[in-house]
C-alpha cells in the first residue's frame, strides 16, 4: 500500500481530542476570557490593511493633483514668465527705508527713551552680571578657581571628570592664557544660563501645546539659520560695542538647540506613563514635574550640552562685536594669519566646553540619588576647602598664574602646518593633493549644482518646492515653504541664493552621509562612542575661524574650503543626535527582531532607522541649520554669494546689503527645514 493511501499510525503520545460542545440554537459559543478569537484577529488585519490603502490612496490622490496641477501651471508660466530669473517688477527695494532706520537709530540712541529705559537697563544687568562673575573668579585666584571646579566636579562628577578639569585648567595656564580664560568664562557662564533659562521656557511652550510649537517652529528656524554676522550689525547700532551685544547674539545662537530639544522630549513621553498618571488624579502641573520632565531628563541634558557647545563656538564672533577674552585672542592671531597663537587660544575654548560638558551631564544624572544630608555635608566640604585655598592664595599673594609656569606652542604649530601644506596640498602619489579634492569637488559637485539652480526659472523652482513640502507634509507646509522662497526673489536676492543653496545642499549631504554612518558605529559600541566623544567636542567647540586658515591653506581658497568647514562644524551634533536616536529604541522592539533572526543590517534599517525617525529628523534639521550658519564664514574665504554679502554689510556698516542677505539665508533654512521635516496632517482634515 503506497504511503498516500495508508492510514497514519496513531503516535503514543497523542491524546483522543475531546468532542466539541454543541452550542445552544440561536446562540454562537462564547469565546474564552482573554482570548482573541479569530473574527478579532481578522478585524485587526483588516483594519491595518484598510490604513494602509488609505495611506497608499492619500500618497497618489496627491501625486495625480500634482501631475494635473503641473499640466496646466507649467504651460502657462512659460508663457507668461519664461524661463528667466526672477522679474524686477516683482522686487522690493529696502535700502532706502532700511537706511533711514539706521539713522534714526545713531540719532537716538543717547536721547530716546526706549533706549535709556528698556535697551539701556539690558545692557546695564548684561554687563553688570559678567562683571560680577569676573570679579568672583579674580577674587579666588588661579588656585580658588582650580579647587573649586576641580571639588564641584568631584562633587557631581566623580574622580574622572575632576582629573580631567584639573588638567584642563593646568593646560590654560600653561598656554598663557589663564586671564583670557577667566574673561571668556564669565561671559559664557552668563550667556549659557540664560540660553537654558529662554530654550528651556520655549521648549516647554513647545512641548505642552501643538499651537505653539508650530508659532515657535519658524521663530527657533530663524534665531538659528539666520547667520550671527547679520544680526550683529542691528544689535551693534542698538547696544553699540563690548560685552551686552555679545552675549545678547550668544544668547540668540545657542537657545534655540535647548529649545527644540526640550519640545522633543515632551512631546515625545510615553503615553501610557501619562495615562496611569493622570488615573491616579494627577494635576497637569504634576504630570509635568512627576513625569514629563523626568522621562524628557536626557533630551534635556542634551540640550544642555549642544547649548554649551554652541555658546562657546560664538566666542570668536562675539570678539568682532567687543567681547573680550580668548575670541578676541583668536580673532587678532588669525588677522595676522598666525595659525599657532590661534590654536594656543583656541584650545582653552575646547577645554572649557568639555569641562562643562562632563560636569553638566553627570550633575543631572546624579539628580535625586543622595540623601539630603549626606549631600549637604559634602557642599559645605567643597566650599569650606574652596574657600581655604583662595584665602591662602591672596594672603600668598598669587592671584593670577605664575609667568615660569608657561609653555610656548605657536612656533611648532606653524610648523606642522607649512610641512602639510608643502606635503599635502599637491602631488601626492595615487591619490593627488587637496588640491585636486577642492577642484574636483567644486568643479563635478557645485558648479552643476549652482548652474541647474540659477538656470532653473524661478516659478519651476517654487513649483518644486511646493510639490515637495506638499508630499510631505500639509497645504500649510507647501505655503510656507513657497513663501519663504519668494521672500528670497521679493528681496532681491535670487542669483546668490541659488548659489549659496548650492553649497549648502553639497555639504548637507556630505555631512549626513559621513554623520549617520558614525553614529551607527557609536550606537553599537559603547566604546566607540567614548573614543568619539572627545573627538566631537573638540570639532564641534573649536571655533571656525581657527581650522579656517589650515582648511584654506590646504584646499586654497574659493567654495571648497567653505564647504570643508561647513561639515566639520555640523558633524558632531549630527552624530551626537543620531546616536543617542538609535541607542534609545525600545529594546524589547530589538530582541523580537533578533528572535526572528533579523541580522544586523535588517534590525538597523527596519526596527532602529524607522523608531529613531524623530531624532533622525532633527539630526537633518540641524545640519541643515548648521551648515547655514558657517555660510558667512565661506564668504570670508571665497565662498561668495549670501555669505560675501552679509560680510560686507558688517564691515561697511550697510544695514539693508547686510540685513537682507541675512534673512535670505534665514528664508533659505525656513524652506529647507519644511521640505525635509515631514508635517502630519490634523485626523479627519484632508491634505
Amino acid at each position: 500500500m503506497s504511503a498516500a493511501t495508508s492510514p497514519a499510525k496513531p503516535t503514543p503520545s497523542a491524546k483522543p481530542a475531546k468532542p466539541a460542545m454543541p452550542a445552544r440554537p440561536g446562540k454562537t459559543a462564547a469565546p474564552a476570557p482573554g482570548r482573541a478569537t479569530d473574527a478579532d484577529a481578522s478585524a485587526a488585519t483588516d483594519g491595518r490593511s484598510l490604513l494602509t490603502l488609505l495611506n497608499r490612496y492619500r500618497g497618489l490622490r496627491k501625486l495625480l493633483l500634482l501631475a494635473v496641477a503641473a499640466a496646466v501651471l507649467v504651460p502657462l508660466a512659460d508663457a507668461r514668465w519664461g524661463s528667466g530669473s526672477w522679474p524686477g517688477a516683482l522686487t522690493v527695494g529696502l535700502d532706502e527705508p532700511l537706511g533711514k532706520v539706521s539713522d534714526w537709530i545713531i540719532d537716538n540712541r543717547d536721547s530716546h527713551w526706549v533706549f535709556l529705559y528698556f535697551f539701556g537697563h539690558i545692557s546695564n544687568a548684561i554687563v553688570t552680571s559678567v562683571h560680577a562673575v569676573y570679579v568672583v573668579l579674580l577674587a579666588l585666584g588661579w588656585a580658588g578657581v582650580t579647587a573649586a571646579a576641580t571639588l564641584l566636579a568631584w562633587r557631581v562628577a566623580g574622580v574622572k571628570v575632576a582629573a580631567t578639569t584639573l588638567a584642563s585648567l593646568a593646560v590654560c595656564g600653561l598656554l598663557d592664557m589663564w586671564v583670557p580664560t577667566m574673561r571668556t568664562l564669565a561671559l559664557m557662564a552668563v550667556a549659557v544660563a540664560a540660553s537654558v533659562v529662554l530654550g528651556a521656557l520655549l521648549g516647554l511652550a513647545g512641548g505642552l501645546s501643538d499651537r505653539m510649537f508650530r508659532v515657535l517652529r519658524p521663530v527657533l528656524d530663524t534665531m538659528q539659520a539666520l547667520p550671527a554676522f547679520a544680526y550683529l550689525l542691528p544689535i551693534v547700532l542698538v547696544f553699540g560695542i563690548g560685552v551686552a551685544p555679545a552675549v545678547l547674539a550668544t544668547v540668540v545662537y545657542a537657545a534655540p538647540p535647548m529649545a527644540r530639544l526640550t519640545a522633543l522630549g515632551l512631546r515625545g513621553t510615553d503615553k501610557g506613563v501619562l495615562e496611569a498618571v493622570a488615573s491616579l488624579g494627577a494635576t497637569g502641573r504634576q504630570r509635568l514635574l512627576t513625569a514629563r520632565l523626568p522621562l524628557a531628563r536626557r533630551e534635556l541634558l542634551l540640550g544642555v550640552n549642544q547649548t554649551i557647545m554652541m555658546a562657546l563656538s560664538m566666542a570668536v564672533i562675539a570678539s568682532v562685536i567687543g567681547a573680550d577674552g580668548l575670541g578676541d585672542r583668536v580673532y587678532q592671531a588669525l588677522s595676522t594669519v598666525d595659525v599657532g597663537s590661534a590654536l594656543a587660544a583656541g584650545v582653552p575654548i575646547v577645554l572649557l566646553a568639555i569641562v562643562l560638558d562632563r560636569t553638566t551631564a553627570a550633575a543631572g544624572e546624579r539628580v535625586g540619588t543622595e540623601t539630603q544630608g549626606k549631600g549637604g555635608q559634602r557642599w559645605a566640604l567643597v566650599a569650606v576647602v574652596t574657600a581655604a585655598v583662595a584665602v591662602l592664595s591672596r594672603a600668598m599673594g598669587a592671584l593670577s598664574w605664575p609667568d615660569g609656569w608657561t609653555v610656548a606652542i605657536a612656533a611648532p604649530v606653524n610648523d606642522a602646518k607649512d610641512w602639510m601644506v608643502d606635503h599635502l596640498y599637491s602631488g601626492v602619489p595615487g591619490i593627488g593633493g587637496t588640491a585636486d579634492w577642492a577642484a574636483h569637488y567644486t568643479g563635478w559637485v557645485l558648479d552643476p549644482l549652482r548652474d541647474g539652480l540659477q538656470g532653473l526659472p524661478w516659478w519651476g523652482a517654487l513649483l518644486i518646492v511646493a510639490a515637495l513640502a506638499w508630499l510631505i507634509g500639509t497645504w500649510r507646509t507647501a505655503l510656507t515653504a513657497v513663501l519663504a522662497l519668494g521672500a528670497i526673489g521679493v528681496l532681491g536676492r535670487w542669483e546668490s541664493s541659488m548659489d549659496t543653496l548650492s553649497q549648502v545642499l553639497a555639504a548637507v549631504a556630505v555631512t549626513l552621509v559621513l554623520g549617520f554612518a558614525i553614529a551607527v558605529g557609536a550606537a553599537r559600541s559603547r566604546r566607540t562612542e567614548r573614543v568619539l566623544r572627545p573627538v566631537l567636542d573638540v570639532f564641534q567647540t573649536m571655533p571656525q575661524f581657527v581650522y579656517l586658515i589650515p582648511v584654506v591653506a590646504l584646499f586654497g581658497v574659493g567654495r571648497a574650503p567653505a564647504a570643508a568647514a561647513a561639515i566639520v562644524y555640523a558633524l558632531p551634533a549630527v552624530v551626537r543626535i543620531t546616536s543617542q536616536g538609535l541607542r534609545q529604541v525600545n529594546p524589547g522592539a530589538m530582541e523580537s527582531a533578533r528572535s526572528l533572526g533579523a541580522t544586523s543590517g535588517q534590525q538597523l534599517r527596519q526596527v532602529q532607522f524607522p523608531l529613531a525617525r524623530p531624532e533622525l529628523l532633527l539630526a537633518v534639521n540641524q545640519a541643515v541649520v548648521l551648515v547655514l550658519s558657517v555660510v558667512i564664514i565661506g564668504g570670508l574665504v571665497g565662498g561668495g554669494a549670501l555669505g560675501y554679502e552679509v560680510v560686507f554689510g558688517l564691515a561697511q556698516g550697510d544695514l539693508a546689503t547686510g540685513l537682507m542677505a541675512g534673512v535670505a539665508i534665514a528664508c533659505l533654512g525656513l524652506m529647507l527645514d519644511r521640505v525635509t521635516q515631514p508635517t502630519k496632517a490634523r485626523a479627519g482634515k484632508g491634505a
